[in-house]
């Protein structure tokens, strides 16, 4: 009797079923991150402007300060007035310096409530200048009437 040798069979393995669950990741992570949302805060309603523009590109080393109704500056989950403002910006600052970013890199942001005076965003900027930071960015939301 003659023994016929079998050749073993190569197993192929089924990507599909990876590939799907990486698409699904992906679009779980998509919906969960909300990346305009990323330096909100409940309490300021922007401003609405039909001059607004995004940012060409992300800072890189950003401070948010958000300025609410009355007044109140909110800054990293603290609140500050315009006088004790340079107390959380030391803070900051003194950040900025252990991760060696200079101070000219660094941009704050202002996010000011719609009802804020313009006096107060000024007096803001003066507190900031006066711990030595330069660049500025006021955020207002896009008005598409």
């Amino acid at each position: 009797m003659k023994v016929k040798s079998k050749k073993p069979d190569l197993a192929e393995g089924d990507l599909t079923p990876m590939i799907d669950m990486t698409f699904q990741l992906i679009a779980f992570f998509m919906v969960l991150i909300n990346f305009t949302q990323t330096e909100s805060n409940d309490r300021v309603k922007l401003p609405n402007s039909q001059l607004v523009k995004p940012p060409s590109e992300p800072e890189e080393f950003p401070i948010v300060l958000h300025v609410a109704a009355d007044g109140e500056i909110i800054l990293s989950g603290d609140t500050y007035t315009v006088e004790t403002l340079s107390t959380g910006l030391r803070g900051e600052k003194s950040v900025m310096v252990t991760r060696d970013v200079e101070l000219p890199d660094v941009k704050v942001i202002i996010r000011g409530h719609k009802n804020v005076a313009a006096g107060q965003v000024q007096d803001i900027i003066k507190a900031c200048q006066d711990e030595k930071f330069e660049k500025f960015a006021l955020r207002a939301k896009e008005d598409r009437s």
